[in-house]
């Protein structure tokens, strides 16, 4: 039995025809199968591949018409026979067509099948699964859809028959209903190159195909009845289990054609319901009566086709098909492309075939047609980097027609010229998307940036510009980095390094360049030179002839050293001529080292003078030399001495004396700058030194090469709303310019900032990145390799906004009124406003006769500044069509798509007509405004109020529903209640007394969210208690304006109110704010993306600004503490109070009973202005002191105070309180004690007295008393610990009494005294004799001669301590035979002459005045009977010794 695959399983609205599709797709597979298990079928014999496609044929239609009459019998049903008879029959043409096309084995052979489906096929195929069903798949799988071809599978194994089992139908008929994995077959290619003849292998096919007949039977069975449970699985399905979502079959394919020519766009859709399809151009629905014979649209047999004729350059537009349906709605895209040829037009040319088209319409090499249009989509903007960041630049490409296998060929430019991949960039394509990334910017990837997308002959390119900051500097003021450091000269000896001065100087001149280098292959930097240099140029010495090495540059001003540039290049320290030869030959793998050979030395002759010597570079810091080598050399190698001579002396000296020079090139240094020298060179080999070259002219030693002079006349121009165009005249007669920075400061900042960190060359540069609304300055200065020049003048202030351009066309034109001989328009305004307010729309109209339209006619010769126009002097009863074009400064914009048709005739309707030029505001997540104009048609009777509608934009007709069960007056109405990220639809309705009218045209799509960035109008109240409404916005472009209105009615002639607006901010604030300001107030930001905020003021909320206002008027300083009163340790008396801040101009009055007091001897005052905290210090309370004490506070306007009232006993307590404090702390001044005099029970039960002394010294004495008379202590207390103690030893009665210690020495004394009497005396014993019960031991059992003894010992034993003895929880009665006591330590009971009544448990309970603590024996069974007998003996042996003549017992 089949179960269902788990993608049906999961999903119940599948559709129903997909089913069927799958299950003939089954079937298909398993006939494949059947006839490969046949007698006709011998996969790899070449007897069988021998035969004739026409028995194939034969073969394959028996077969076919068998298996069906052999279902026919088996199926109960006659869908059944029929679905298996098509089945069969497409089996068998597909096997019937591999064969009839010449196929062999091998073509037909399947090279790679796998069972597990793969996560990613190699070639798109179109689902049959919804889009709601493909989401709830596993990522990992792929829905299997099995076309039926008969195809074998070759090399799984090597046997004929287990190949015939592996065969590709059979798998995935086998894999499909089973749901097995695991078996994945590759390709192998195994033929037998042995033939046998025909007739053995008909036998052993024959027997094969016996062993798996039983196998093939079961599955047959199995498959029927999987048939079966798939039809009752339909017949439980009910309707909306077939109902599906829209989807495309066939989606419309984009298309570019040339003007006058026809384009069709075709769709296929499938669903259930049939889903409706409408089109769409540019996101407005097409209307074929509005252009008649444009568009024809046809829906037959579910192709839908949308023709547009005779297409022209307003036909260029992205077309939309709509299909929806009961479940969903889903759309298609494509794009129309129409082109001008630009050469003389000849319509029949695109008529009469390739051999007339014209030239662009050739083959290209590919095979392909040359005619290619590509798109950038997602395109990178202008970025922004900064030294070490990662960023990437790409952009979607693409490209119509889609030709599968063709690539096009991706190059991107950085200032024109090519850029490749490296370490410092990469580039990556990924089949329809280009990226550039750099993984560490650099200053010199600084530039413009170009991709360029080749097609065949066609290419097409995008740029946009880079800039990139320099990184924060290591130490603050240090200057930049300089950048693209190159070797411009390389040899033996020496190699030149040239770099570019940075932009930034960090604050102070840059006083030089210090080059290190870095020999390849290791990590060892070291500096060149030991000064810096200025000159961007500098030859660097000391190398190791064949080595390579990479450089760096460091920039160095008074503040210190900046971060190195970029290394350079690796570049070998070899001769040109070397380093040709070296390339000219194989060479080992790279080392970083060049190996360099020379030839063996011979002997030769002297070399002669080296020729056409010259001083190639001069500069302050060094100076090269250049020369030809003689032409008289010898087979050896030579060696040049360099000699220099002072002008006008012949007293020549050697400069190279101790490293001959191997090149001919070499630089001098340690030359004095300003004088005069001539140079000459001499050669040397093994034969001596030859004759000097010709001196050089003389030399004067510094900078040949100028600094260039200042760029002049700056001019600044507009780009966008955050660039701006900077041009210049080039610096004059100068020489090697390397480029130009440019640099620029907002008006008044004084702080100047590079738009270029790379110089650029030419005169004309966009600087991106300013402030929009802000005011900038410009200056340029040249730079070459002598250095930057003077700052140019600085440019005329520019404001930065974009420059203005003409308006979009307006849209949506409707009729809002119409007469006999006049209607009136509408229309919304346009989507782009040029960068400039609109000034007003023209409106053109034209006559439509029999759908043939005649020519425009101007409307209105001055413009109109509303979106309504009445249109005069027309005729009745005919047909018009009008266009509007909108208006700026810059110019008239294009004019609007044509309207649709129009009748002029008089309206008898007695409702309203439309209201019209709806728009909505204040988007928010869950709410937004929506505001219209009153309908210009009001009907017989006036307008009463309005209706707004609204449903979601995908919704159909039919789920408009009402926003307000009653009409409502207002022209405007705030929607809540919206659902996030949900787009809707709007539209309203007039009402009078006649009824209710058309609805007006729909507002929106408009999508519920909250833009990022979104601020709310903020109320606030100044200092002086005025109120005002205040809005902020970061998005304005240079020409938008704030526009605040109170219910939606501008506020413009309001007396009430005031506006002011400066920047991105605006301010209305209220006059006098009164009852007659509640209301709702708005402010709109023009020419932005529907930026706007509101804010209500009802009642509740006026009476809490009004309140607010005058707080604000008459402000108090916040008391976060009220005034109070605290005695110090000294007995002082601090008043204080905080306030909850203070600023630095606060002020304190302090006054006492109505009178102010001041500073003085009497009074401290003190206020912390950081924590808010005022205090006033009173040395000494007095009686004449007591009264109201105020602080009162003034902080600018706000002022407060805080009172505190000492009056009667409140301030006799005070006052004995402060003097309490100051007499204890005059007590401390002296010895005294820490902790008074307290006792404590030890664990011995003895008493000891203790206290805690404090500030005392070896000549303080203790002493101790008793009832006033001295007790004398054996030992010396010595303080160590601050502890004194009196020990008193089994306490009792007689020491009861008040004990007194006294601290004495020449700075005063102390006492402390301790009443042990009455109460105390009666809590203290009780305490001993808890302690003496806690000492007891257990009760012991002891026998005598008179009885049994029961006993326990305690530490000491006290009167006060009561003993109570129990047996069995009874009292004991005490009598001459059972009796108590105390020995010593020891509490007895005492048992006499025991009996068995005496058996039991005892208790012994000693209650110390509060508690009782017990211990208790058990004298029973065996403890009893062994005390008794004991007690027997012992009586015994008393009575022998006390009968006479009796002796002790034997």
């Amino acid at each position: 039995m089949m179960s269902l695959p788990f993608y049906q399983k999961f999903h119940q609205q599948y559709d129903h025809s997909y089913r069927n599709r799958d299950l003939r797709t089954i079937t298909s597979q398993y006939h494949e199968q059947e006839k490969k298990s046949s007698a006709i079928y011998t996969h790899g014999s070449t007897a069988y591949s021998s035969r004739s496609s026409a028995a194939h044929r034969q073969e394959s239609q028996a077969f076919s018409q068998g298996l069906v009459a052999s279902y026919q019998q088996e199926a109960s049903g006659a869908a059944k026979s029929t679905l298996l008879s098509a089945v069969s029959q497409k089996a068998a043409s597909a096997y019937d067509y591999g064969y009839s096309h010449g196929l062999t084995d091998s073509s037909l052979m399947l090279e790679d099948y796998s069972s597990k489906f793969s996560p990613q096929t190699k070639r798109a195929k179109k689902s049959l699964l919804s889009g709601e069903e493909k989401e709830n798949l596993p990522s990992d799988y792929m829905v299997p859809i099995f076309s039926g071809r008969q195809v074998h599978v070759s090399g799984i194994t090597d046997t004929e028959e287990e190949r015939i089992k592996e065969a590709a139908a059979y798998i995935a008929q086998r894999n499909l209903l089973a749901r097995e994995e695991g078996i994945t077959t590759s390709k192998q290619s195994t033929v037998s190159k042995q033939s046998t003849s025909t007739l053995h292998q008909e036998e052993a096919f024959e027997k094969k195909s016996r062993k798996v007949a039983v196998r093939e039977k079961a599955e047959r069975l199995s498959l029927r009845k999987t048939l079966e449970e798939t039809e009752a699985f339909h017949r439980k399905l009910n309707e909306d289990h077939l109902l599906h979502a829209p989807e495309f079959v066939i989606k419309p394919r984009s298309h570019t054609v040339w003007e006058k020519e026809n384009v069709k766009l075709h769709c296929s859709v499938s669903g259930w319901p049939e889903p409706r399809v409408t089109w769409y151009k540019n996101q407005v629905p097409i209307n074929v009566h509005a252009n008649p014979g444009k568009y024809i649209i046809e829906s037959r047999y579910g192709m839908h086709t949308l023709e547009i004729n005779t297409c022209d350059f307003e036909d260029t537009a992205q077309y939309r098909a709509s299909a929806m349906n009961v479940k969903g709605e889903l759309s298609a895209y494509a794009s129309v492309v129409v082109k001008r040829y630009k050469g003389e037009f000849d319509e029949t040319r695109f008529h009469a075939g390739a051999s007339t088209m014209p030239l662009s319409f050739a083959v290209t090499p590919y095979g392909y047609a040359s005619k290619f249009e590509i798109h950038f989509d997602e395109k990178f903007d202008v970025s922004f980097g900064r030294e070490g960041e990662t960023i990437s630049l790409g952009c979607r490409v693409v490209i119509t027609p889609e030709i599968k296998h063709f690539q096009p060929e991706i190059q991107w430019y950085r200032n024109g010229a090519p850029v490749s991949s490296s370490k410092w960039v990469q580039t990556h394509w990924s089949g329809d998307r280009a990226t550039l990334t750099f993984s560490h910017l650099n200053k010199e990837d600084e530039g413009l940036y170009t991709i360029r997308v080749r097609m065949g002959e066609y290419y097409e390119q995008y740029s946009a510009y880079v800039f990139v900051r320099d990184a924060d500097a290591e130490i603050e003021g240090a200057p930049a980095s300089p950048l693209d450091v190159v070797s411009l000269d390389a040899n033996k000896d020496y190699i030149i390094i040239s770099w570019k001065q940075p932009a930034m100087d960090g604050g102070s001149p840059i006083l030089g360049y210090f080059i290190d280098k870095c020999e390849v292959g290791t990590d060892s930097w070291s500096q060149c030179n030991d000064t810096p240099v200025k000159f961007a140029r500098f030859p660097v010495t000391g190398l190791i002839e064949g080595r390579s090495y990479i450089f760096r540059v460091r920039a160095v001003n008074k503040t210190g050293i900046g971060l190195p540039s970029r290394v350079s290049e690796p570049v070998a320290a070899l001769d040109p001529a070397e380093k040709a030869r070296l390339k000219s030959r194989p060479s080992a793998p790279w080392t970083g080292q060049i190996i360099v050979t020379e030839e063996e030395p011979t002997e030769g002759i002297i070399p002669g003078p080296p020729t056409d010597l010259s001083v190639t570079e001069a500069t302050r810091s060094y100076v090269v030399l250049s020369w030809k080598p003689p032409g008289q050399r010898g087979h050896e190698g030579i060696l040049y001495f360099v000699e220099k001579s002072e002008a006008g002396t012949e007293n020549w000296q050697r400069v190279n004396t101790e490293l001959p020079v191997k090149s001919p090139r070499f630089a001098l240094f340690d030359l004095a700058e300003g004088k005069s020298y001539r140079f000459r060179v001499r050669c040397s080999n093994s034969a001596g030194v030859g004759e000097p070259s010709e001196a050089t002219e003389v030399t004067v030693v510094g900078d040949k090469l100028d600094i260039p002079k200042a760029p002049g006349k700056i001019i600044p121009s507009r780009n966008t709303d955050t660039s701006v165009i900077v041009t210049w005249e080039e610096s004059k007669d100068a020489k090697e310019l390397v480029g130009y920075y440019i640099e620029s400061s907002i008006v008044g900042s004084g702080k100047w900032e590079p738009c270029n960190n790379n110089p650029v060359k030419g005169s004309r540069f966009t600087c991106h990145g300013l402030a929009t609304g802000q005011n900038y300055i410009f200056r340029v200065r040249a730079v070459n390799a002598a250095g930057l020049s003077e700052y140019s003048e600085d440019s005329e202030a520019i404001e930065i906004k974009a420059a203005i351009a003409a308006p979009s066309p307006p849209y949506d034109i409707t009729c809002l009124e119409s007469c006999r001989d006049s209607m009136v328009l509408g229309w919304k305004q346009p989507d782009k406003s040029g960068g400039a307010e609109i000034t007003g729309y023209y409106v053109n109209y034209r006559e439509v006769i029999d759908g043939v339209p005649g020519r425009w006619r101007e409307a209105n010769i001055k413009a109109v500044s509303e979106e309504a126009y009445k249109i005069s002097d027309l005729k009745e009863n005919t047909v018009y069509q009008f266009q509007v074009a909108a208006m700026n400064i810059a110019g008239l914009g294009m004019p609007s798509a044509v309207s649709e048709c129009f009748k002029c005739e008089e309206w008898t309707i007695a409702v309203p007509g439309p209201p019209h030029s709806l728009k909505y505001s204040e988007v928010r997540k869950t709410s937004l405004v929506l505001q219209w104009k009153p309908p210009i048609h009001s009907g017989r009777t006036p307008v009463t109020g309005y209706f707004v509608d609204m449903k979601e934009a995908k919704a159909k007709d039919d789920q408009w529903h009402g926003l307000n069960e009653a009409a409502i007056k207002n022209k405007y109405l705030k929607v809540q209640g919206l659902k996030e990220s949900t787009s809707y639809v709007f539209r309203v309705r007039a009402i009078n007394q006649a009824g209710v009218g058309k609805p007006s045209d729909l507002a929106g799509p408009v999508v519920a969210e909250t833009h990022p960035g979104t601020k709310e109008v903020v109320v606030s109240v100044d200092d002086d208690g005025v109120i005002s409404l205040n809005f902020e916005c970061d998005q304005m472009t240079p020409n938008s304006e704030f526009i605040w209105s109170k219910d939606y009615v501008s506020t413009e002639d309001s007396s009430r109110l005031e506006v002011e607006s400066k920047g991105n901010k605006t301010k209305l604030t209220f006059k006098d704010l009164g009852i007659e300001d509640l209301g709702i107030y708005s402010c709109d930001v023009t020419d932005t993306d529907g930026i706007a905020s509101s804010y209500m003021i009802d009642e509740e909320e006026l009476k809490r600004l009004l309140v607010l206002s005058q707080e604000h008027k008459f402000p108090t300083v916040p008391v976060k503490s009220e005034l109070a009163v605290e005695i110090l340790e000294k007995g002082q008396v601090r008043f204080w109070m905080q306030a909850e801040k203070l600023s630095g101009n606060s002020k304190v009055n302090y006054i006492f009973n109505d009178k102010e007091i001041f500073e003085g001897p009497k009074y401290k005052m003190h206020i912390d202005r950081n924590s808010g905290i005022i205090e006033m210090f009173m040395e000494k309370l007095q009686d004449e002191d007591e009264g109201t004490y105020t602080f009162q506070l003034q902080d600018g306007r706000a002022t407060g105070h805080s009172t505190l009232v000492l009056i009667g006993d409140v301030y006799k307590k005070l006052q004995k309180e402060a003097e309490f404090q100051r007499q204890e702390w005059i007590r401390k001044q002296g010895p005294h004690f820490a902790e008074y005099l307290s006792w404590e029970v030890t664990g011995e039960c003895n008493v000891l007295l203790k206290c805690k002394v404090a500030n005392i010294k070896k000549e303080t004495l203790i002493v101790w008393y008793k009832d006033e008379r001295e007790i004398s202590v054996d030992e010396k207390h010595d303080f160590k610990d601050g502890i004194c103690t009196l020990l008193i030893t089994e306490f009792s009665k007689k020491d009861a009494g008040i004990y007194e210690v006294i601290l004495k020495d020449d700075r005063g004394k102390d006492k402390s005294r301790l009443k042990l009497v009455d109460e105390a005396f009666k809590e203290l014993m009780s305490e001993v004799c808890k302690k003496i019960a806690l000492s007891a031991t257990d009760l012991k059992i002891q026998s005598t001669a008179e009885g049994i003894r029961l006993y326990s010992f305690v530490t000491y034993y006290l009167d006060d301590l009561k003993v109570n003895w129990s047996h069995n929880e009874t009292a004991i009665k005490y009598t001459d035979r059972v009796k108590t006591g105390v020995t010593g330590e020891q509490i007895w009971l005492q048992i006499n002459e025991p009996t068995p009544n005496d058996k039991g448990k005892y208790v012994m309970e000693l209650f110390d005045g509060k508690t009782g603590h017990l211990k208790t024996v058990d004298l029973s069974e065996q403890a009893y009977d062994e005390a008794f007998a004991e007690f027997q003996r012992l009586k015994s042996a008393c009575a022998c010794r006390s009968r006479p003549g009796a002796g002790w017992p034997p």
